[in-house]
């Protein structure tokens, strides 16, 4: 439990290394698998994303509705875009025949925070 609300306070997209460290102090039996092996869980019944947009990390992401994310490749955080023109509607299809259940929309450049500087 302390990890989906962890996921749904912070809008980070936070690490397994991120939460762990935010929850073990509190949690003095928590390791970094248990970590894993939750939002895993989480993710494999959809209540939580499991971003793969980062190379070097996995990262994940409490809201489930459809919209794309962000990475700035000068800071690296990871934003949502709720944009319509940036997300299609998952429609269960048939794709040389391939059932599609799912669709991942990353975006990669530069944030408007960096931009200014």
């Amino acid at each position: 439990m302390a990890i989906m609300e962890y996921l749904l306070e912070h809008k980070t997209h936070p690490s397994v290394e991120e939460i762990y460290s935010a929850l073990s102090p509190s949690i003095i039996t928590l390791s970094k698998t248990t970590v894993y092996n939750t939002l895993k869980l989480l993710a494999d019944h959809d209540v939580a994303q499991m971003l793969t947009i980062d190379e070097r990390n996995i990262c994940f992401d409490g809201d489930t509705s459809p919209h794309a994310h962000f990475l700035c490749k000068k800071c690296g955080k990871i934003y949502d875009i709720f944009s319509q023109g940036a997300v299609k509607e998952v429609l269960p299809v048939n794709l040389e025949g391939h059932e599609v259940t799912e669709m991942h929309y990353y975006y990669k450049g530069i944030c408007k925070d960096c931009l200014k500087e």
